[in-house]
């Protein structure tokens, strides 16, 4: 329900007029003739309104050459270029379906004494300038590029201050192969310490013989 009341929210006109029924208004309607379009104004009382949102209607009723006309029109219709209020009438009912039996003076409402004529509109939805968003977007984007200016120039900086300590790590790897080659000599050396020892124990063996001699 939520996709159909967003689809129909943009359907809707930006502001609509306030409609009374027994006023008298003007109704200027698009009318499209082969490749030609053109407006046709149709001047009646407004004898009921019904629905809401999109499909918002609201009947007009006028007498032309004796004969009644009543004409539906969509509020929100494209259709509908606008509606002035010409007479401001005295209605007591909702829907006026008795005017439909009256003929001549008594098929129009009473009007109201000192009322004031005016067209008012109710606002459903802010009008949005196109020139403004536009500038807005320009200065978003050029904000956005300067930001990943930036952070490449800080990157480009931080690999720079990174290179040196690379160079360090690897000047200590040759000392610590040093280290490496050094480690056997002290090896041998541990190798010759045995050897003395047996030495040592071969001297007594040799003593003993010159003892024997004797």
């Amino acid at each position: 329900m939520d996709i159909i009341k967003s689809i129909e929210h943009e359907q809707l006109k930006n502001k609509i007029p306030v409609l009374n029924i027994g006023d008298t208004v003007r109704v200027h309607v698009k009318i499209k003739e082969g490749n030609k379009e053109r407006i046709q104004v149709f001047e009646g009382i407004i004898i009921k309104k019904q629905g809401g949102g999109v499909n918002a209607t609201f009947t007009v009723r006028r007498i032309s050459y004796g004969v009644g006309v009543e004409k539906t029109f969509l509020v929100h219709s494209p259709m509908v270029v606008k509606i002035e209020v010409v007479r401001v009438g005295k209605a007591r009912r909702a829907k006026l379906y008795y005017l439909r039996d009256r003929v001549g003076k008594a098929a129009k409402t009473k009007e109201k004494i000192g009322a004031r004529i005016e067209t008012k509109e109710v606002v459903l939805k802010e009008e949005i300038v196109p020139g403004e968003n536009e500038v807005v977007e320009e200065v978003t984007a050029e904000e956005v590029a300067e930001a990943v200016e930036a952070d490449k120039a800080i990157k480009a900086e931080e690999a720079k201050a990174e290179e040196p300590a690379v160079e360090e790590v690897k000047a200590e790897e040759p000392a610590k192969e040093e280290a490496k080659v050094e480690e056997p000599a002290a090896e041998e050396v541990k190798a010759e310490e045995p050897a003395k020892e047996e030495a040592k124990t071969e001297e007594p063996a040799e003593e003993e013989k010159k003892e024997d001699k004797e």
